[in-house]
């Protein structure tokens, strides 16, 4: 199966038809879900989405070293490219490492002045993103100015930014407190929460729109892919 048949049958066209257009340039999105539900499959998943339509990513992780992130990302790739038949495997594949650039800091040491300093050299070297990933931030101790700082930043570059936050449930009831405090800076907010043959995704928020509808998207547990649900 060629790329191009490939994102148009991919369940991210579901997702962002459920979105009503997905999450948009210049806007930040979260999911949420309790440890080992699947937030580094769902976003690996969004970032090889982009990165197969020539998009450029930067997935910068707070709790995982960059090899275990590379690898977990050449897994997800495995699996896309058996279960669909993708022609030119090795060639994607090359394409998207290059494509795509993972960046490592522990918690403590991140800031937003960083990562801007991060994303300069990385334009400079002609890889501006389209799409930033950032895993592991605690919004709890977040001060409202960096993750504005972060909303401006996806405007500035015209990209969606992805942001992550572990539950200490297996099932989100709703929109924590420490995000509900900063929602407005927020355009989508996501859960993602097990179930008996998959990991569903549900949406909290949606933009302005006050009716969520049902996604009908979900990550199958086996091979860590967005599926139709």
């Amino acid at each position: 199966m060629y790329r191009k048949f490939l994102n148009a049958r991919s369940p991210l066209r579901l997702l962002e038809k459920g979105l009503h257009g997905g999450l948009g340039t210049g806007n930040l999105g979260v999911v949420l879900a309790g440890p080992g539900v699947g937030k580094t499959s769902f976003l690996v998943c969004v970032a090889l989405d982009e990165l197969l339509r020539q998009g450029r990513v930067l997935h910068v992780t707070l709790d995982q070293t960059v090899s275990h992130l590379r690898a977990y990302y050449d897994t997800v790739f495995e699996d896309l490219a058996s279960t669909t038949r993708l022609e030119d495997e090795v060639v994607t594949h090359a394409e998207i490492d290059r494509r795509r650039s993972i960046r490592a800091y522990s918690g403590h040491a991140f800031t937003t002045e960083k990562l801007r300093e991060a994303i300069k050299v990385e334009t400079e070297a002609g890889s501006k993103p389209s799409l930033l990933i950032l895993e592991g931030l605690d919004f709890g101790s977040l001060p409202r100015t960096d993750l504005a700082d972060l909303k401006a930043l996806a405007g500035e570059l015209g990209a969606e930014i992805w942001l992550s936050i572990a539950c200490s449930e297996e099932r989100v009831g709703e929109v924590p407190e420490s995000v509900r405090s900063v929602e407005d800076l927020v355009s989508v907010i996501l859960a993602l929460e097990p179930g008996p043959e998959a990991v569903a995704l549900r949406a909290l928020k949606d933009h302005d729109t006050r009716d969520v509808s049902d996604l009908h998207v979900a990550l199958d547990p086996r091979t860590l892919l967005l599926t139709r649900s």
